[in-house]
This record gives structure tokens, C-alpha cells and sequence, in this order.
């Protein structure tokens, strides 16, 4: 008996051996439109914001990595959540300051993204797109109420890392006109 079993789940086909959220995400990874709209389309379904168990990501995070704008207005049109953390902390609008992929962070940004959402190190999206001295995502987010003045984990903030590295001056000029803002405390325990 236990090797008729054996033998049984042996003929399924592999996909069915995987649950749906990792079919789902690997159609993602796979950019296959048509796997991955099958999941989505099922009713009262919320795997768009599925993660992934190893890397926290959600297939927006996934699209987002790959800078892949039609699919990600595919993903924020299903519902994705655009402050989703992933592993790291870092939201999809982090990621794409990352990667200096600004119509990713306007797309992100027109969906409702928190620009001043912090990843486990403190950095918030304006102050990756200052590193990478992008002046076209560090504008966008200015324009959206990014905060330069909240500090990272080693005590960095947007403006101060735009006025201290003079390949960034054109950002330091946006931030000039950005009235000084101290943090807002944060809302809950503080335990």
C-alpha cells in the first residue's frame, strides 16, 4: 500500500507538488502572464501579496528588482500592497531608488507609496536616490513630501549625506528650498 502511495505521487505532475503561492511567485520570476493571472483571478484570492519564505518578497518586490513597469502596473492594478517590506525592510519604493529606476518610483509613488518608509537600516528611498546621486528620483520624491531629514541607523539623513558629497550638489540645491523637519514620534509602544 504505502508504495502504490509512493508511486502515486510520483505520476503527479511537479507543479502540484508546490503550493499555489510558490507557483505564483515562480510565474512571476518567469514573467509568465498568463500562470500568473490564473492565480489572481481567483475569487477572494490575496496572493498578490504573497511573500516569498526565503527573501520576504512580494511579487511586486520581484517586478520591481527587474524594473519591469507593465508588470508592476499589472501587480498595483491586482491589488499589491505598494508598502509591502520585504526581508530587509526595503518597500518596492526603495528598491527602485536602488536601482535608480524613477518611473518605477513615480508609478509607486501615484499608487499611494509612503516615501518616508524606513528598511531595518533607516534608510528611506530619498536617501538611496542621494547616494546614487539620482536628481530625477530624488525630484519626484521631494515633489511627494519625502522628508530629508530622517536619519538612518548611523545618524545619515538625505540632506545631510546631499550637502556633504559634492557630486550630489544639484540634489543639495532641491533640498535647500525643503523646509528643516524634525521626525514625527512614533505612534504606539515604544517598548
Amino acid at each position: 500500500m504505502i508504495a502504490a502511495l509512493v508511486g502515486l505521487a510520483a505520476a503527479q505532475p511537479a507543479a502540484a507538488q508546490f503550493s499555489d503561492a510558490y507557483n505564483f511567485l515562480k510565474a512571476v520570476r518567469d514573467k509568465d502572464g498568463g500562470k500568473a493571472t490564473q492565480f489572481l483571478d481567483k475569487p477572494g484570492n490575496t496572493i498578490v501579496n504573497i511573500r516569498d519564505n526565503d527573501t520576504g518578497d512580494t511579487a511586486l518586490h520581484i517586478v520591481t528588482r527587474r524594473s519591469d513597469l507593465p508588470w508592476m502596473g499589472f501587480m498595483i492594478g491586482k491589488g499589491a500592497n505598494v508598502n509591502a517590506k520585504d526581508g530587509e525592510g526595503s518597500t518596492p519604493l526603495i528598491i527602485a531608488a536602488i536601482s535608480r529606476f524613477s518611473e518605477g518610483i513615480d508609478l509607486l509613488l501615484k499608487a499611494k507609496a509612503q516615501p518616508d518608509v524606513q528598511n531595518r537600516l533607516g534608510e528611506t528611498a530619498l536617501l538611496k536616490a542621494v547616494q546614487n546621486r539620482d536628481t530625477t528620483s530624488a525630484k519626484l520624491l521631494i515633489d511627494a513630501g519625502a522628508n530629508p531629514d530622517i536619519a538612518d541607523s548611523s545618524g545619515i539623513s538625505a540632506r545631510s549625506a546631499a550637502t556633504g558629497d559634492p557630486r550630489a550638489a544639484a540634489i543639495a540645491r532641491m533640498l535647500k528650498d525643503v523646509a528643516v523637519r524634525t521626525n514625527r514620534p512614533v505612534q504606539g509602544p515604544t517598548r
